[in-house]
């Protein structure tokens, strides 16, 4: 009897929009609201630009109920099977094609679709011998009534209510949809009976407009300290004015491609802009500090003007584009992200790589123009700028004790690069931080097997004690599933949406952490396992893997009980690991059944078959959709069965009448054994094996040191069975599938660095230098992780990404200023007709080093400053932001005094031996 269809173009990841049905006037029961939401609401709300499907939870789905009396059938002598035809036969119409009447042409219909109660009472099924017909409502009770449900809504623990989902598209913009719906809505209020209100419980535009504020305020933060930091490096306004207009101009690209791309504006597409900025106006810093340092040399005529500031740009452009372009394609490992971490990161990785590349454009093309339009007036020489000076000041006795003691100062660094391995050993590892959605979602678990009435009243019960707690805006639970092939849960299964108000409105010092401690000491209720997850994370992981849980154990083997027997042994060996919170075992065999096993003999002696037996189980015991009625475009099922106390025992069930061919009525008990058994709930399997699943949650320890110890003990004191197995699932999963992509996808990336370093130093040596001290540049930035009390996650690993290009792009531009030095010194000496002495190295390397702490030292502070409104911001995406930040800003501390100290000591080891530097092309 199952009906095929095609199904959503979406995902339960598209559950974007969530409302509930009340009449508080009492002038509306279950069925009819159900019956609005179906007929009224859900076919208007799908027209809806954007909306895939509109699915509805709980409420009565009204159904017609012939309930037959089965004792009235054995005295009229009437097989279950005649009034089953009657309704069929009762319920059709027909159309008798055309007729012409006086030269017009008719079509001819005939009408005789049920439309109400009293169409299926006059149905007749036999007619007496004195012509009285005998009428359906003469054996049987007909009323109106709710189907088998399947799915119940519930809010605020008032009582059940009706629900309806909107299920996004895939790929549309959720923001926008959101936004029609909501105004579909308003519209669609005005049709609405009298006291039915609409209440919203879930609704994803309001996350998504709290990130996006969060990150365009800091985006506003960040151009103005950039802006700052120019100014007060340059002391020139209209130096600054240059990155005020450069760097918009680049972000405004790097959004029309993002437009053109379909990339929407979200947290990730976002951040990816807002950790570029420091480096996207690296490349007009340097050329403008160039630029102020040959005008305050040359103090060219306005004839010259032009020329110097040409030749200023020209003689740094080079450097700059490549160190540009070689942090543009530093994030190529970023793309190699598969699955969820893919999707995550893949829009970050994509707008960091635009606005870098229209950086990297702008540098060789406006931004020269708009330096010498902008750069004129006075020029404030760089000693007698006060924050160069203290500059300088501190800088010159520190590189010229460096510069003395080479071995010790390498001897330091090597120091402090292997005190790394202390804070390193210490991280913990997660796949990714949570993100703090605004709102909560409630999955407990509970046992298989459970009634919808004692759902109902959980529901009830566990939503009445969260609404009770302070911050609590509104709670709408589900039982089962929702009318939607996204939603595949069963009857026990409880999603509730926890809609919390504003942060204004909580207590003081309340965090999202503090109320779901407060919630999971309140609501315990016996036989429910807690569990606290964020809407839209959870849907991302029952999509990927089915697991709601950080962490899940999948036991595999051939047997379903000895798989449920291992997963009870596993929740007590995992509930004595530190951090677990819940564990709880898929009861796999929780199922009860009614067994009815037809015995053929017996079954043959009456001259019934299989098929003559299980029709009476179908229809009677189970009851038969028959039909539908039709009343205007609403549709209702007619169901016919037999009354609940006729088979609510396994003895009324053995009682139940068969008619025989020859027309002799026998008790199913008969010619079947009917037993009471219990076996599986639900079968899963997965590649061709049985298994079921443990599902742990944690707190208050990293994911990776927990799977470790937790596998640790599992070995210890689990012993499996010859032929089952285990496997650990979940984030776990995300998190060593990200690792082995990170891995893969890495030394390739180094090669092409190393690749483009060697195209523009065309030597082996400056290029050794680099790479060589690159992982000095690393240490600040583990050490601020360790400090910050944060995880290795795939977040962290995008910010040590994004600081490797960095730090080698600060590394090209000192080695590119201590060449010019080298390169001016050893010209010096081929005019004099003599010799490079180490001397002449060491003067070179000291004066190119600190005529250079400029502009090194305001790269660092652009990054930094730029990225401090993350790093110390709050709000929605700060979480996950501020990890991708943090190696950032430690690893700019590192990657500074790496570029202003260890490099020029390598470099003039390396030169004092050889004398001589090798051309550059």
């Amino acid at each position: 009897e199952a009906k095929p269809v095609l199904g959503p173009d979406a995902t339960g990841v598209g559950w974007v929009y969530q409302y509930a049905l009340i009449d508080k006037t009492g002038g509306h029961d279950l069925g009819q609201l159900r019956s609005l939401q179906d007929w009224f609401l859900k076919f208007e709300l799908q027209t809806v630009e954007g909306v895939s499907e509109v699915a509805t939870i709980g409420g009565m789905d009204k159904q017609y109920q012939v309930i037959v009396d089965p004792d009235r059938l054995r005295t009229l002598k009437i097989p279950l099977n005649l009034v089953k035809r009657a309704i069929e036969r009762g319920n059709q119409e027909t159309g008798g094609r055309v007729l012409e009447m006086a030269e017009a042409e008719y079509m001819v219909r005939a009408s005789g679709y049920i439309t109400s109660m009293q169409d299926l009472e006059l149905i007749p099924l036999k007619v007496s011998k004195s012509g009285t017909p005998l009428l359906l409502k003469d054996v049987a009770e007909i009323r109106v009534g709710p189907q088998l449900r399947r799915g119940i809504g519930e809010l605020n623990g008032e009582g059940e209510a009706v629900g309806g989902v909107i299920i996004m598209r895939s790929g549309e913009n959720a923001m926008a949809t959101i936004e029609r719906v909501k105004a579909k809505l308003e519209l669609l209020k005005a049709g609405l009976p009298k006291g039915v209100e609409i209440v919203t419980t879930y609704d994803r535009s309001n996350l998504i407009g709290r990130a996006v504020d969060t990150l365009q305020e800091k985006l506003i933060e960040e151009f103005l300290i950039v802006a700052l930091v120019c100014a007060l490096f340059l002391y020139h306004l209209r130096s600054a004015l240059v990155v005020a207009l450069s760097l918009p101009l680049g972000v405004g690209v790097a959004f029309w491609v993002m437009n053109t791309q379909g990339i929407n504006a979200n947290i990730m597409s976002l951040g990816g802009i807002a950790i570029a900025v420091g480096a996207m106006v690296d490349a007009t810093i340097v050329m403008l500090e160039n630029v102020h340092k040959k005008l305050e040399e040359e103090n060219p005529s306005e004839e010259r003007r032009w020329e110097v500031i040409t030749n200023a740009c020209v003689e740094v452009g080079p450097a700059l584009f490549f160190s540009l372009l070689i942090i543009t394609l530093s994030f190529t490992p970023i793309f190699a992200l598969e699955a969820q971490e893919g999707r995550m990161f893949q829009p970050l990785a994509f707008t960091k790589t635009y606005a870098m590349a229209a950086a990297t454009a702008l540098s060789i093309t406006i931004v020269p123009v708009l330096i010498g339009y902008f750069v004129r007036g006075k020029i404030t020489p760089e000693r007698n700028n006060p924050v160069n000076r203290l500059l300088l000041r501190g800088y010159r006795p520190v590189l010229a004790l460096a510069l003395r003691r080479p071995w010790a100062t390498l001897a330091i660094a090597a120091t402090l690069l292997v005190t790394a391995i202390l804070p390193i050993s210490q991280l913990g590892s997660e796949f990714m931080p949570d993100l703090d959605e605004g709102d909560l979602l409630y999955m407990p678990s509970a046992f298989p097997a459970v009634s919808a009435g004692k759902m109902t009243q959980i529901l009830q019960q566990t939503n009445k004690l969260i609404a009770s707690v302070p911050g609590v805006l509104t709670v709408y639970g589900k039982a089962g599933r929702a009318e939607t092939a996204t939603d595949p849960a069963p009857l026990p299964m409880i999603e509730t949406t926890i809609q919390l108000k504003p942060r204004s409105e909580w207590r003081p010092g309340v965090t999202m952490e503090s109320i779901k401690k407060e919630l999971n000491d309140l609501v315990q209720v016996p036989s429910l396992t807690n569990v606290w997850i964020m809407p839209i994370k959870n849907r991302l992981d029952m999509l990927a893997t089915g697991i709601k849980t950080p962490v899940g154990v999948k036991i595999s083997g051939p047997d379903l009980a000895v798989i449920e027997g291992l997963g009870r042994r596993l929740e007590t060996v995992l509930a004595k690991v530190e951090g677990t919170t819940s564990v709880y075992a898929e009861r796999v065999t929780g199922g009860r059944f009614i067994d009815v096993d037809v015995d053929r003999r017996k079954a043959a002696r009456f001259g019934l078959n299989i098929a003559d037996v299980h029709a009476v189980i179908r229809v009677a015991i189970g009851g038969m959709t028959l039909g539908e009625s039709v009343e205007g475009r609403e549709r209702y099922p007619i169901n016919l069965r037999y009354p609940q106390e006729s088979r609510n025992s396994v003895q009324k069930l053995k009682e139940l009448p068969l008619i025989t061919p020859q027309g002799m009525e026998i008790p199913l008990g008969r010619v079947a054994t009917i037993t009471i058994a219990e076996g599986p709930g639900v079968i899963r399997s997965e590649n061709a094996r049985l298994n079921g699943w443990v599902y742990v949650d944690i707190a208050g320890r990293d994911l990776g040191s927990y799977v470790q110890e937790a596998r640790r003990v599992v070995e210890e004191e689990l012993d499996l069975p010859a032929g089952y197995s285990i496997g650990w699932s979940g984030q776990y999963e995300y998190m060593e599938r990200a690792k082995e992509r990170f891995a893969l996808v890495g030394p390739g990336m180094l090669a092409i660095i190393i690749l483009l370093l060697f195209l523009y130093f065309q030597n082996s040596t400056d290029v050794l230098i680099i790479m060589g001290t690159l992982p000095f540049a690393l240490v600040g930035g583990v050490w601020l992780m360790w400090v910050l009390d944060f995880n290795m996650s795939v977040a962290v690993a995008v910010g040590f990404i994004a600081l490797s290009g960095v730090a080698v792009e600060i590394g090209v531009l000192m080695i590119m200023y201590l060449r010019q030095e080298l390169t001016s010194i050893q010209e010096q000496a081929q005019s004099e007709a003599r010799e490079m002495t180490p001397n002449d190295v060491f003067e070179a390397v000291q004066h190119g080093a600190l005529r250079r702490v400029r502009p090194i030292t305001m790269t660092f502070a652009v990054i930094v400053a730029g990225l401090a409104p993350i790093m110390y911001g709050s709000g929605t995406g700060s979480e996950i932001m501020r990890r991708i930040a943090a190696p950032m800003v430690g690893g700019m501390i590192s990657a500074t005094v790496l570029a202003l100290i260890v490099i020029p000591v390598m470099y003039l080891l390396v030169h004092q031996k050889k004398g001589t530097i090798p051309s550059q092309t």
